[in-house]
Formats: structure tokens, C-alpha cells, sequence
């Protein structure tokens, strides 16, 4: 927007990179990120006052066009006070009120000028019902391949001394890839089990875990190798702890992948995988009945009776690839899917193909441009109405 508009003032709620890009910060993002229940009621008076004082520089700057992206938790109050200070909303990357809370949908229609969207199946589900949404492709899938070799990726990751001691990653042997998620509650409820999974694969394979931007990387590593691999019984294969999981999958024969926006990225690198994810039984039996597809999104459910939660099977419009969720996420399982995947068999062929055509399905032109030429056509319509 600044190559653009380089007369444009930005101010609002964001992150660091934000700041760089050159927005006035009136609300810091990770003084208000917490996380859990009981974090978010201790700071709770802190976020509301954040919250009221963001709302008051609406009012008081009254800026020429909102762009809110995902978080509908805090954004789809602003949309309020942003509606009625008059001014145009642009909503992009939508939240999923395609799964659950749909009752939320009068909100869009209320408040959202427009909406841009970055799966496929979301244009479709919204303009049925009022509201003017566009597909302009996902980001990831616009980004190339991770521009640095095998060797210099096991080389920059040993260079760090993440691997387990005594071991290093082998050149010649597969290398396999474990995200268990971002948040610390997501890795030591999927982690565990991904490690006993791969110690089942046997001393064939090298293993890569990913460590997310969000964690403690010292943490981290003390749960691997100080906690959890004493615990069993390890083969000779090495683990290295890294913090690229895009060049890991790139680079990995096939992954385990914790649902949520790693099986994108997944999708987008081509890399074969399998989702997994634990919840609390209680949490898991509330989604089962919540969850609910509408007919833009055709989700046929497994054996047990569980609809796709992966979004690359939501993309596909198909299972295409495997879904281990609570009391089917097994060490069993796990390897037992992995294992066709890791060779040159008709299921890894298939998936191939079915990764491929589902990123072909998320690409646009340019989502980033697009979303920038809707907020100029947005400043455009606002000034005509001021004219006139």
C-alpha cells in the first residue's frame, strides 16, 4: 500500500513488522496476544482499555477506509464502531463462520463493506447469502521454493547445535518432518506421540521438528531431548530442531502435521503429509456437534463419523490426505500412514497429484495486489461521496 499511496497515514493494532512497514502503532499486538482462559481473564482489564483506546482513535481520527484482517474476536466490534463513523470496511482473510458461529454472518452483512477471501469454497458461501466477497488466491501459495540446497539446510541447522548429541543429519537417509503446532499446549499434547511414531519407523529415517516463532526454543528443546526421549526407546536417528518449517517440509519425504496453518503450507510446498490433533474429550465431542458444513463445502464424514477439519481436504472438496484426531491419533496410526508415504508407492503417487491440484486451487494473480487495488477503489468511492 505504501508504493502505492506513499501520501497514506496508517495507525491501528499490529505487530512489529507493521511498525517497520511504517503504521503508527496505537495498540501494540503482543501486549494484548495472550492465550488460554485463565491468562485472558487476568489481563483481561488491560486488553479492554487497549480495546477502548483503539475504538477512541477511530473516532477521532476517522480514518478513509478500515482494513481488518482475520482476529474476528476484536474485529468484528471495531466493524461496529468503524460503520458507524462511516467508514469503508475491507475485511481480508475471513474467519471461519463457515464451520461454526455462523449466526456471526449478520455481522458481515452488516459491517463489511467487503470481504476477500483466501480459500476458494469462502467467495461462494458468502455472496450466497448478501455479502461482497471475492477469492484472491492465498498468499502462501505465491511463494517459491525455498531458494537454498539440502546440503546448506543440514548444514545451517547443525550449525546451530540443535541435533540430539552424538547424532547428525544423514545425507543419504529420508528425512522426516514433526510440527506439532505453535502454541505450547498444541506441542505437548501432539509432540509426544509424533516421537513415539517415529521411533516405530525405526533408525532409517532423520527427523526435523520445526520450532514456531511463538515458542521458547530453549523450552522446546529441554522437552525433546532432556524429558521426553529418555523416556523411550530411541533408534540411531537424529532429531534436529529447526526454525524454518517451510525449508523442513521442502526438503522432508513426508511430514506429521498438527491441524491448523502448517497443513497450508504443506499443501502449498507439495510435501506428502497426514494431519493430527488432540484436543480434551469434552472439547472434541462439542466441536462434533458444533461443526457444521454448508453446501459450498462438500465434507463427507469418515468412519467414525468426524467431518474433515484439515484445510487441504476442505480445499480439495476430498479426503486426500489422512486425519488422525484424538483417540485415532496413535503412535500406531501414525506410523502405519506414514510408511506408504515415505516410499514409492501408488498412495504417495496419488497424493502428489491431489497436492498439486489443490494448490492450483488456491492461487490468485496477486492477493496482496488485489486486496490493494479493492482499498483503492474503496478511498476512490469514499472521496466521490464526499464530492458529491
Amino acid at each position: 500500500m505504501r508504493s502505492r499511496l506513499p501520501d497514506a497515514t496508517f495507525t491501528g493494532l499490529g505487530g512489529l513488522a507493521m511498525e517497520r512497514a511504517g503504521q503508527h502503532r496505537v495498540v501494540h499486538a503482543e501486549d494484548v496476544a495472550h492465550m488460554g482462559l485463565t491468562e485472558v481473564i487476568r489481563h483481561a482489564p488491560y486488553i479492554y482499555s487497549q480495546y477502548r483506546r483503539l475504538v477512541r482513535s477511530i473516532r477521532r481520527q476517522r480514518p478513509d477506509v478500515a482494513i481488518l484482517i482475520d482476529f474476528p474476536d476484536v474485529n468484528f466490534r471495531l466493524a461496529k464502531h468503524l460503520r458507524r463513523a462511516g467508514v469503508p470496511v475491507l475485511w481480508f482473510v475471513s474467519p471461519q463462520l463457515w464451520a461454526w458461529k455462523r449466526r456471526r454472518l449478520r455481522w458481515v452483512q452488516q459491517r463489511v463493506d467487503r470481504m476477500l477471501v483466501i480459500f476458494p469454497f469462502e467467495a461462494p458461501f458468502y455472496r450466497a447469502r448478501g455479502v461482497a466477497a471475492e477469492f484472491v488466491g492465498h498468499p502462501l501459495a505465491q511463494l517459491p521454493p525455498p531458494q537454498i540446497s539440502r546440503e546448506e539446510f543440514a548444514a545451517r541447522s547443525m550449525s546451530k547445535g540443535s541435533a540430539a548429541p552424538d547424532r547428525s543429519l544423514h545425507m543419504q537417509r529420508p528425512w522426516v518432518a514433526l510440527l506439532p503446532g505453535s502454541r505450547w499446549k498444541e506441542v505437548t499434547a501432539n509432540l509426544p506421540t509424533m516421537l513415539r511414531a517415529a521411533a516405530l519407523l525405526g533408525p532409517g529415517y532423520d527427523f526435523l521438528i520445526p520450532i514456531a516463532s511463538t515458542l521458547d526454543q530453549d523450552r522446546f528443546s529441554n522437552l525433546v531431548f532432556q524429558q521426553l526421549l529418555p523416556r523411550m526407546e530411541w533408534p540411531t536417528s537424529s532429531i534436529t530442531l529447526v526454525p524454518d518449517a517451510r525449508a523442513a517440509m521442502y526438503f522432508a519425504r513426508a511430514s506429521v502435521v498438527a491441524s491448523g496453518t502448517a497443513t497450508v503450507q504443506a499443501l502449498t510446498i507439495g510435501n506428502p503429509f497426514i494431519v493430527v490433533y488432540r484436543v480434551s474429550k469434552l472439547s472434541f465431542a462439542l466441536l462434533k456437534r458444533l461443526v457444521r458444513y454448508p453446501p459450498e463445502i462438500p465434507a463427507e464424514p469418515d468412519e467414525a463419523g468426524n467431518l474433515p477439519v484439515g484445510m487441504v481436504n476442505l480445499v480439495a472438496g476430498k479426503r486426500i490426505v489422512p486425519e488422525l484426531l484424538n483417540d485415532r491419533f496413535t503412535a500406531e496410526n501414525v506410523a502405519a500412514a506414514l510408511r506408504p508415504l515415505l516410499e514409492d508407492t501408488p498412495e504417495r503417487a496419488r497424493m502428489l497429484t491431489d497436492l498439486n491440484e489443490g494448490r492450483a486451487r488456491l492461487s490468485g494473480e496477486d492477493p496482496i495486489g488485489r486486496v490493494c487495488t479493492v482499498v483503492e477503489e474503496l478511498l476512490a468511492s469514499r472521496q466521490g461521496m464526499k464530492a458529491t
